[in-house]
């Protein structure tokens, strides 16, 4: 199976500008990002950005990089531009979010073996919830499953609502689950989705994977243990140091 991991990378950010180049512990994030993914059993990473600062950063370092449209209204989109242009045809296709420098290749592995099921269309990583501020952080997507592991519904609120039980007893009662945002897809598959008119789920729930199950497609899970460290604010550089030094510290 070839797979290609394409990394959206963009230089605007409302919270954290130019966030794909900050400095994190001597590399830059989107560095980190590149170099934990070709850890992984993936046959080519690309890093899709708008920008050409970060173009000419990602080749200086080695890597590969394409310059996608500025104004692609997703990361899906920015993906599907950047494996268009490389004109090669690939059996599965990694979205990569390009602020998460810390992914583990485990878990980018666990997604693509998803893909042996030749019925896999779209695979994604699921999380089980530790603590009760996961739990009820909108920050931090909750996910149903059906029992072959597809997604059923994705919520910024706890699904499911567990009626006899008051929610601070919640964890006690069921296994919660909570999504992690790093994607797999079919070629044919992603080009689909970039078609699709938004839909009202996820407009109310601010959740693109919900466009994709209310037309009908389905998302097949594969769980992780492992945390990882998104970079969205200045707070979360601060932690991302943090654990730069712990780990150094061993």
């Amino acid at each position: 199976m070839y797979s290609i991991a394409i990394i959206p990378a963009r230089y605007s950010s409302t919270r954290l500008p130019g966030k794909p180049l900050i400095d994190l512990g001597g590399k830059t994030m989107i560095q980190r990002v590149v170099e934990q993914a070709q850890q992984a059993s993936l046959d080519r990473v690309v890093v899709a950005t708008d920008d050409e600062r970060i173009l000419h950063h990602v080749l200086d370092f080695g890597a590969e990089a394409v310059l996608t449209h500025p104004n692609h209204p997703s990361g899906t989109d920015r993906v599907w531009d950047a494996y268009h242009q490389l004109g090669q045809t690939a059996d599965c296709v990694v979205n990569i979010q390009g602020d998460e420098p810390f992914i583990q290749a485990g878990q980018i592995d666990a997604l693509l073996a998803l893909f042996a099921d030749e019925a896999t269309q779209i695979g994604t990583l699921v999380k089980p919830v530790l603590s009760q501020e996961e739990l009820l952080s909108p920050h931090l997507p909750k996910v149903v499953l059906d029992a072959q592991g597809r997604a059923l519904y994705f919520s910024r609120h706890p699904i499911p609502y567990l009626r006899q039980y008051p929610s601070i007893d919640w964890l006690q009662h069921h296994r919660f689950l909570r999504h992690i945002g790093l994607y797999a897809y079919r070629p044919a598959v992603l080009q689909q989705l970039t078609q699709l008119a938004p839909a009202p789920l996820e407009i109310g729930e601010s959740l693109e994977q919900l466009r994709w199950l209310t037309h009908g497609f389905s998302i097949h899970t594969a769980e992780t243990s492992v945390e990882t460290i998104g970079i969205d604010t200045p707070e979360d550089v601060k932690r991302a140091l943090a654990y730069l030094t712990n780990r150094g510290n061993g």
